[in-house]
């Protein structure tokens, strides 16, 4: 090993590209659950997450010395000393495993992340009804703004968390001067032990999940469907399904899956058909029976009816509201917020009302965030 004097050889280059997999797609997950569009990459990164953690943990108990849970100082004593050696003595002696912060924070990343990842899969499964929990969506959607929450404050304190481990990090870098920030690109660390050491089989073993994550990033966010994007809800014949409806509302605009208004708003659009968004629909448009067919069916196939993210969602952000255009939807809105006006004038879109323009198979009523595709 090519090394300078008083430094140690601690993290072989399969653990380091691990460590900087762990940090990139925490953050680039934490980034892309701002937009609705990014879903695919949100979770491929969340996925590639959760693989690494899962190594970090099986890592602690059979990887090198430097890296093992039992090597960790973890007791109250042990990190007031650090701390307080921290403040007194700027040059002091550093030992090159694990110090007292560093294994809480470990332990912190691990505990956090994981309820994180469980949450995240859980949330995709029971929300919007895919991935390898999409069984659970049809009995327990109601509870998916619950763990919503629960998987958005995990993150935001994980994010904290990792915010102060980088200024840890600058601290050791510009003040006490250990090359710290080097010390996770070189695997050198400027300290007092003895080099680690990894077996070929270890060696092995971490390759295989960098390999593992390069594979689910593809399959995932590159790929058109795999069984961790899979959606339960399958495609909808609405011609079959109701034909008066089908052809009567397709003769002047596609047919919008039932499901995304209220029962309320249904019957308000309806009863309402003289003035139908500026337009007037007479008897020898549709007559009394066929609108009184359509009524029926989509009353029968409202958002009370349906397991649906965007029918829940709509439900649970209208309150009293009830719209009769999916536009006036607080939840549209608040989904739709970070689209680029411009979007809605171009060629491909001409107007909000064009669901049909960013969501395959929309008139199918498949509205999975992992098939979303804004037309440039």
């Amino acid at each position: 090993m090519n090394k300078k004097s008083h430094e140690v050889f601690v993290w072989p280059l399969c653990t380091r590209i691990i460590h900087w997999i762990m940090a990139i797609s925490f953050l680039l997950s934490f980034s892309t659950s701002f937009f609705h569009h990014l879903f695919r990459w949100h979770l491929a990164f969340g996925l590639i997450f959760g693989i690494v953690l899962l190594f970090r943990l099986i890592w602690g108990f059979v990887g090198p010395n430097y890296a093992t849970f039992k090597t960790f100082k973890l007791s109250p004593k042990e990190l007031r000393d650090y701390f307080v050696q921290k403040v007194q003595n700027r040059w002091r002696k550093i030992h090159a495993g694990h110090n007292a912060a560093s294994s809480w924070f470990t332990l912190i990343v691990l505990g956090l992340g994981s309820w994180i990842v469980l949450s995240g899969l859980l949330l995709q499964g029971i929300q919007e009804g895919s991935g390898i929990f999409k069984e659970l969506n049809e009995h327990y959607f109601q509870f998916s703004s619950m763990l919503l929450l629960l998987h958005e404050v995990l993150s935001y304190l994980l994010f904290i968390w990792a915010l102060i481990h980088i200024v840890g990090v600058l601290i050791e870098q510009f003040y006490h001067k250990t090359q710290m920030l080097f010390a996770m690109i070189t695997g050198y660390k400027k300290a007092e032990g003895s080099d680690a050491r990894v077996s070929m089989v270890r060696h092995l073993f971490a390759y295989a999940v960098i390999g593992l994550s390069m594979v689910t990033l593809y399959s995932v966010a590159c790929s058109n469907e795999t069984f961790l994007t899979r959606s339960r809800f399958e495609k909808r014949d609405f011609k079959a399904e109701n034909p008066v409806f089908f052809e009567k509302c397709g003769k002047c605009h596609k047919t919008y899956p039932p499901f995304m208004l209220p029962h309320d708003s249904w019957v308000r659009l309806m009863d309402g058909l003289e003035n139908h968004f500026g337009e007037q629909i007479r008897e020898n448009n549709i007559t009394k029976s066929e609108q009184m067919n359509i009524k029926a069916y989509l009353l029968s196939q409202s958002a009370e009816h349906s397991t649906h993210k965007v029918a829940f969602k709509t439900l649970e952000s209208l309150g009293e509201m009830r719209p009769i255009s999916m536009s006036k939807v607080p939840y549209w809105r608040e989904a739709h917020k970070g689209i680029d006006q411009t979007i809605y004038h171009s060629l491909h879109v001409k107007g909000a009302a064009n669901c049909f323009a960013c969501h395959p198979d929309f008139e199918y009523g498949i509205l999975d965030n992992t098939r979303i595709h804004i037309p440039k």
